[in-house]
């Protein structure tokens, strides 16, 4: 199939304000615009969609061994129906010894799962998020 082998989620010009302020849920929206402020004050990067529903901040390059290769946000989150989905926060070789420490949470693949930040330690989130950045923008260039 043409087009196939190519990430679906790609960065587009949406403003991340634009889509965060049409979430439905208003716990996750306003969980959500911490969220957008704290990622770009770690991080120093603005804001970009990425498709329809991720927030990212930065990006990195990956090359599988079976030739397939592209760009994804080096972190970044979702406000999904059921819980906050946070990406990247979870590879850095610190996350093994600061998830225990963050609060309530489930971890996936590679995602973080948060039903709502009050749940969380900020200070922790926080070290998570820089420890995230970090890693997947040296480790992945």
């Amino acid at each position: 199939m043409p087009g196939s082998s190519e990430n679906k989620t790609r960065p587009t010009d949406v403003p991340a304000e634009e889509f965060l302020a049409r979430v439905p849920h208003p716990v996750r929206r306003a969980d959500a615009f911490v969220l957008l402020e704290m990622m770009g004050r770690l991080t120093g990067e603005q804001p970009v969609m990425w498709g329809p529903s991720m927030v990212g901040f930065g990006r990195y390059h990956y090359r599988y061994a079976s030739g397939r290769e592209g760009d994804a946000l080096a972190v970044g989150f979702s406000p999904r129906p059921a819980s906050l989905v946070l990406y990247g926060l979870t590879c850095a070789p610190e996350a093994a010894d600061l998830l225990p420490q963050l609060g309530k949470h489930r971890t996936g693949a590679a995602c973080l799962y948060v039903n709502r930040l009050a749940d969380v330690d900020p200070e922790v989130l926080g070290r998570l998020v820089s420890a995230g950045f970090t890693q997947m923008t040296a480790v992945h260039r």
